[in-house]
This record gives structure tokens, C-alpha cells and sequence, in this order.
């Protein structure tokens, strides 16, 4: 059965969430990427969407003019390293629960995880134009000066995902566990090619 979170997402809706499940998303969804953070962080502007209990996506999504609204044509997830110096104040300040994008976050996302009792998760990459099917309504713009790829757009999604917890509220990292699962595992297999090899000069 699909595990559905809906936002507004309180702590116990994803207290027993653990790395690896796979959940899908109702209610609603707000890009924000680097410049976004930037903005909260170092500069010190305030966010004029409050994401208390919502969900954002590291994504750069393309959306064109639908009458006099928006239409989400591709919502592909970016790299959320990139945004790892500042997401543990973001968690704290925004009260975000569930943070997605591509690829894994490091240990001050996931200690703010653990602390304020938020998630991250991975969005399939390659499923840009999928994401973008799930995505009801885009309900407004914010931050528009920015460009279409780093605006705030506040998106009502219906089963959005497939989303994979990568960073639970214990604060265990898949990315960083599966990384040293492989460390463990590669030095005998080297020895191993090493020795079947060693006739190469």
C-alpha cells in the first residue's frame, strides 16, 4: 500500500519513516533552490511563502504561460549538495518538513533533520516530465525576478513522487551509510583484481 504524506506534515506523520521507504506527496510542494536559500540566509530576506509543515524541491522546473496561469511542462530534481551549507538553518527558520532533490545531503542536513524532525528524499532522476504530470496546479509565483529556474513556484501536487527517504528524523543518512558499506567492502575485492592482474606489467 503507497505510504501518502499530506502537507500540512506534523512530526509524527513521519517519525516512523526510515531510510529507503518510499512515500508520494499531497498538498503542496514550493521550488526552492540555491538562490532561494541565498536569499533567507545571507541576505536576510524573508520568504513570502510560509513553508511551516510544507515540503520544498531543489528544482529548476520549465513552465510556460496557461491563460492566466502557469503550466509545469518538466519539474526535474537538481543536486541538493549544493544547497548542504545552508539547509540546516533553512530546516530551522522555515519549519519545513520534507526536503527533495537528487542525490544525498550531508551531516548538518541531516543533524537538522534529526532536530527539528524533518525528511529529505530523493526524486528518481530522468522523471522530469512525470513530476510534471503529477503537479495539479501551479497556484502562484514568488521571487519571479530570480528567472523561471530559481523562483519560488508553489505547486499542488497529487501522489507526487516516487520520493525516497534518504535522511529520516533519527537523522540516518542512506548516501552516507551505502558509502560506507562500499569502503567496508572494496579493499578485499581490490586485492582480489590485484592479485588476478598481477601477471600486467
Amino acid at each position: 500500500m503507497k505510504k501518502i504524506l499530506n502537507t500540512p506534515i506534523v512530526s509524527e506523520d513521519i517519525a516512523s519513516l526510515r531510510v529507503g521507504d518510499v512515500v508520494f506527496l499531497n498538498g503542496h510542494i514550493v521550488t526552492c533552490r540555491d538562490v532561494g536559500h541565498r536569499r533567507l540566509i545571507e541576505l536576510g530576506r524573508e520568504l513570502p511563502v510560509d513553508l511551516e509543515g510544507l515540503a520544498i524541491f531543489h528544482a529548476g522546473p520549465i513552465v510556460v504561460k496557461d491563460g492566466d496561469g502557469w503550466k509545469m511542462i518538466s519539474i526535474g530534481p537538481t543536486t541538493s549538495m549544493r544547497m548542504e551549507r545552508f539547509e540546516d538553518e533553512f530546516i530551522e527558520r522555515t519549519g519545513v518538513k520534507l526536503i527533495v532533490g537528487k542525490g544525498g545531503m550531508g551531516p548538518r542536513t541531516a543533524e537538522a533533520c534529526k532536530k527539528h524532525k524533518a525528511l529529505h528524499a530523493v526524486f528518481p532522476g530522468g522523471c522530469a516530465v512525470l513530476a510534471a504530470t503529477e503537479v495539479e496546479e501551479i497556484e502562484r509565483v514568488e521571487w519571479e525576478d530570480l528567472g523561471m529556474p530559481e523562483a519560488l513556484w508553489v505547486c499542488r501536487v497529487k501522489e507526487f513522487g516516487p520520493l525516497i527517504i534518504s535522511i529520516d528524523t533519527e537523522g540516518n543518512n542512506l548516501f552516507e551509510e551505502n558509502k560506507a558499506r562500499y569502503n567496508e567492502s572494496k579493499g578485499p575485492i581490490i586485492e582480489e583484481i590485484n592479485r588476478q592482474v598481477r601477471f600486467i606489467k
